[in-house]
Parts: structure tokens; C-alpha cells; sequence
């Protein structure tokens, strides 16, 4: 995996100075994104919690993804993310939160979501925005580029100083 370990820690200290939490809500990437934060010391300082909400009815009970979305467009699809940052980002009471639905493969993939679609999405105190990626690879190398995607836009979020 590409090391995103000096932009997690320039992350953890810019939200610590400006007294910012972030929290994540993931699905195929498994509470990878949490475990980048931390093996880092000093996280606590920033990271009120995480969860891992691999099931529609886990994503529907904790985050109160609305059950219709889940029918309509599924997990993996930009409504469900955008659900996700609301619901994650109100239970934990974060400043900033990152979701991520996808499809990691070997299966589960269809025709119009194959393997390899993900959906990741960054909620700051000003805006909110989820990105449709597609990721190549077997499942390790899908959730890796995921989690490093979604840090890498937190850090350009925070280092344009978009807090």
C-alpha cells in the first residue's frame, strides 16, 4: 500500500490544532481507515469513533440510512454514502467524517456496479461531497486504493484550508 502514514499524521495535527474531530463510517474497507489513524499517536485527540456498518440493516439501525435508498439505489451508491457522512458524523458528534460503500470483489459485482466500484465521501462543518471511484485490483489492493483515496482527499481538503 502507498504510505499515507505522513499525511494521516500532518492530518491528525491540523485537526488537533484547529480542536476538529473526524469520525468514519466503513463498509469494504473494513475499519481500515481507522486503523491508519490509529497507529498513530495522537490520534485520540481527533477520532471519536468509528464504525464498521458492512450490512444494509447495520448502515440502515446505526446510521439511519433510509431503507427506500437502500432499495432504490443499494449500498454501494452516492445516496447511501451521503446518508452514511449524516449519520455517522451525528452519532459521533464530528466535525469531519469519511464513508466509504463499495464493491471489493471477487464477487458481487454486476454489469452496471462491477467489482471495483466505490463510493467514498468526505463531510467537512461547511460541505459535503461523495465520489464515485473505480478501483482495479483483487479485494486487498480495492479496500488499499480506497482507504488512500479518501485520506488523500482529506488532506487536500484540509491542507487548501477548506475547515
Amino acid at each position: 500500500m502507498k504510505n499515507i502514514t505522513g499525511i494521516t499524521e500532518q492530518i491528525i495535527k491540523a485537526l488537533t490544532e484547529s480542536e476538529k474531530t473526524i469520525t468514519f463510517a466503513e463498509s469494504c474497507t473494513g475499519g481500515r481507515i481507522a486503523a491508519a489513524f490509529t497507529a498513530i499517536s495522537g490520534s485520540s485527540a481527533v477520532l471519536n469513533g468509528s464504525c464498521v456498518t458492512y450490512s444494509n440493516e447495520i448502515k440502515h439501525l446505526w446510521l439511519g440510512v433510509n431503507e427506500t435508498v437502500l432499495e432504490k439505489f443499494g449500498a454501494v451508491s452516492q445516496q447511501c454514502v451521503a446518508q452514511m457522512l449524516e449519520g455517522i458524523k451525528d452519532l459521533a458528534g464530528a466535525d469531519y467524517a469519511i464513508a466509504v460503500s463499495g464493491i471489493a470483489g471477487p464477487t458481487g459485482g454486476t454489469e452496471l456496479k462491477p467489482v471495483g466500484t466505490v463510493y467514498i465521501g468526505l463531510q467537512t462543518p461547511f460541505s459535503q461531497e461523495v465520489f464515485h471511484c473505480f478501483f482495479h485490483g483483487n479485494r486487498e489492493q480495492i479496500q488499499e486504493q480506497s482507504v488512500v483515496f479518501a485520506i488523500e482527499k482529506l488532506y487536500e481538503t484540509l491542507n487548501f484550508g477548506n475547515f
